[in-house]
């Protein structure tokens, strides 16, 4: 295969997501909890989270939109305790500090920035990071986002937009990602090229159809095997 370009996902591709989460989560409920415990009371954060589940659940025409649905389920729980003006621009800003206040996997900066260096690279992402703040916009020359595609993974054409973006055609295109369905089913039913990026080393799952063209432990990995197999030329 002949790699033009590289797309590449984010959350548990480039770091963990569940810690970033789970502290957003956390200041969310502190904030909450100093400011309107009458909600807090109500919405403790495993009701916050079941909330949250029922909105997504309920609105699937924002499935691809994440930070919609952390909108609306912040608007409902103060509904349900009875206030009407929500300061959802202050929570937001409170979540997204959270979010995105990540810690990288050992091996994504290094490979980031050799990938980079060699090859135009496009973020692919459903989720609602923000590369600005967590100070990895400078690696990328595009970022598509299932908000602003209007389409979520593993829909082909959150891929082709990604295509589009590039210049490239899809099939002299790799799609680098941690998830075994939404990365490389998704980007092979769009004609990209698939590195799957395996940190547990599972088994490729049978029911999901042909393995994907890589199937890599980290991130290192990829770059030792496109420097052997391949140049951006």
């Amino acid at each position: 295969m002949r790699i033009l370009a590289l797309t590449i996902d984010l959350d548990d591709t480039l770091w963990p997501v569940m810690p970033a989460l789970e502290r957003a989560d956390r200041d969310l409920d502190n904030y909450l909890r100093r400011h309107y415990p009458q909600v807090a009371k109500i919405w403790p954060i495993p009701a916050m989270r079941e909330l949250r589940a029922r909105v997504a659940a309920e609105r699937i025409d924002l499935a691809h939109d994440f930070t919609a649905q952390r909108y609306l389920t912040m608007q409902r729980a103060f509904d349900a305790a009875g206030i009407a003006e929500a300061p959802l621009d202050a929570m937001w800003e409170i979540y997204a500090t959270a979010r995105n206040s990540v810690e990288l996997y050992p091996d994504a900066l290094p490979a980031l920035e050799a990938l980079a260096a060699k090859w135009p690279v496009a973020s692919l992402t459903n989720g609602n990071a923000d590369l600005e703040r967590i100070g990895l916009r400078m690696h990328f020359a595009h970022h598509i986002s299932a908000r602003d595609a209007g389409v979520a993974k593993p829909d082909a054409r959150i891929f082709l937009a990604a295509a589009e973006q590039l210049g490239v055609a899809p099939d002299q295109i790799l799609h680098i990602g941690d998830d075994p369905e939404l990365d490389v089913v998704g980007a092979r039913d769009a004609g990209l090229r698939t590195a799957w990026i395996n940190r547990p080393g599972h088994p490729w799952p049978g029911t999901l159809g042909a393995k994907p063209d890589l199937d890599l432990r980290d991130l290192a990995t990829l770059v030792q095997w496109l420097d052997a197999n391949h140049s951006s030329t």
